[in-house]
């Protein structure tokens, strides 16, 4: 029963280690894009600000928008 349980536990880290280097790679992968962007005249700040942006639902964008708004407004930004 041990080497039953030894055997998953090895297989579970060796699925983990596996999906670790997979997402090292596609990491390096949007960093290359990046790099691209930037060498072409885009700001790579920008559009990681971008990215964050649109993974949120329009309401929650909304939200957002508007505390930071009154936060910017309290402290006499723009």
């Amino acid at each position: 029963m041990a080497d039953s349980a030894d055997d998953r536990l090895r297989l579970l880290i060796e699925r983990i280690e596996r999906l670790e280097e997979e997402k090292k790679g596609i990491g390096d992968d949007i960093k290359d894009v990046y790099g691209e962007a930037k060498a072409v005249g885009y700001d790579p700040k920008i559009m990681r600000q971008i990215v964050r942006l649109r993974k949120l639902k329009p309401d929650d964008r909304r939200e957002m928008e508007m505390i930071l708004d009154t936060y910017k407004s309290a402290l006499g930004i723009e």
